[in-house]
């Protein structure tokens, strides 16, 4: 499912227009980056949890190469699923 699928798809199950339902999935993420910048977590109960997780440096090898090269540490948005959701799939 794409964004325009599930504009459609919000659109119809709420009787709201279609150009409603994209401002409500634009505003959703925009406030979950929001949060996540800010290094908090967004949790929703039943369907999972997005946070900020650390990435330790690490060797890597450039596979043209062959040559060893170092990737540095980074913080990386993370997608827990929910309990629910993973009975779900």
């Amino acid at each position: 499912m794409n964004k325009a699928e599930l504009v459609d798809k919000i659109a119809s199950d709420c009787g709201v227009t279609k150009k409603l339902a994209e401002e409500f999935i634009d505003s959703f993420v925009k406030e979950v980056k929001k949060s996540l910048k800010k290094g908090d977590e967004v949790r929703l109960v039943g369907f999972g949890t997005f946070k900020v997780v650390r990435r330790k440096a690490r060797k890597g090898v450039n596979p043209r190469t062959g040559a060893t090269i170092k990737i540095p540490a980074k913080k990386v948005p993370k997608f827990v699923p929910g309990k629910e959701l993973k009975k779900a799939v």
